[in-house]
């Protein structure tokens, strides 16, 4: 296994490739957000590889993986974990819930009620979960990635904000193009099973060592006094918009700055530049605002209005 961080973190998207056509965008975020000690909330219609995504990269990463399939009678501790009885000591112990693993996948997040969404608020935020006054800590690295459907969808619930905030990256999962879906039909008419992956000839590229090194070297990625007014004003003009009725908090300029040095170490810079913060504007942003009544009745997008902010807010030289 190639221990050097950049090349072993630049070829887990050559082996999730592997398993998943397209989706290099998706790929990409998952890694950043993991580099950049964040949580990655991934939206798409049913069928679009969501949890194979997942999948391959814990496999591609030699990492611990979970996955809890969201519903609507899904408990809190369900997620968490929770004191049961042991009748051989007459006591009770905790019994670690799927929340305890590296990567967890949350599928279809936003089909469960908001009190078992907020189950995950501290383990997102602190790393740690708490059960009758006991805080136990969560495996280090540790990532939930969630993924929803539209809200128009039927039978979903919208995420709180609070909830929302947490997740450093949203990224949207498009359908393929056509090339790329006669590739996906090639590809299982050939064989292809998505729940063997070492058939597909995934292996780990990549593990919890990697990550630790190269989250060290990306701590050392210089950020410059104009780079990080930069990020200030790209903020300040979402309160500012007279489309968004809630702007971004602190908490989304601290991740935008964050993945902007994840993304420029990943492609070899020992610096961020404005460039690098605009491409991380539209995941680092978009769930963290929400549109006026009027500018949704004149059907304008988040995005929309997003990229609108970064074409007029003056970008340093």
């Amino acid at each position: 296994m190639n221990q050097t961080p950049r090349p072993a973190l630049n070829d887990v998207r050559t082996e999730v490739a592997k398993a998943v056509v397209g989706q290099d965008h998706a790929v990409t975020s998952l890694l950043i957000g993991l580099l950049a000690e964040g949580h990655v909330l991934l939206e798409g219609v049913p069928g679009v590889a969501k949890t194979l995504l997942v999948r391959s990269l814990s496999e591609a990463m030699d990492l611990n993986n979970t996955r809890v399939q969201f519903t609507p009678d899904l408990m809190p501790g369900d997620v968490t974990g929770s004191l049961i009885y042991d009748a051989s000591t007459s006591q009770f112990r905790f019994r670690e819930g799927p929340v305890f693993t590296n990567l967890m996948l949350a599928d279809e997040i936003n089909r469960t009620p908001p009190k078992t969404q907020a189950a995950l608020l501290e383990a997102m935020e602190e790393h740690q979960v708490s059960v009758d006054g006991t805080t136990y800590p969560l495996p280090e690295p540790f990532m939930v990635i969630a993924t929803q459907n539209p809200i128009e969808y039927e039978g979903t619930y919208p995420l709180p904000e609070a909830q929302l905030d947490r997740f450093m990256l949203k990224v949207k999962l498009d359908l393929p193009a056509r090339n790329e879906e006669i590739e996906i039909l090639n590809r299982h008419a050939t064989g292809f099973r998505p729940t063997d992956l070492i058939a597909a000839g995934l292996k780990a590229v990549a593990n919890q060592q990697t990550i630790e090194a190269a989250r060290s070297e990306i701590a050392q990625v210089k950020t410059s006094p104009e780079v990080l007014a930069y990020i200030v004003d790209l903020v300040q003009a979402t309160r500012s918009s007279p489309s968004f009725q809630t702007g971004v908090s602190p908490r989304g300029s601290t991740a935008l700055m964050k993945t902007a040095k994840a993304w420029a170490w990943l492609i070899g810079r020992e610096f961020i530049t404005p460039d690098d913060v605009q491409s991380l504007v539209l995941p680092c942003l978009r769930h963290r605002v929400s549109l006026r009544p009027e500018a949704e009745m004149d059907g304008v997008s988040v995005d929309q209005v997003l990229q609108g902010l970064i074409a007029t807010v003056p970008v340093p030289r």
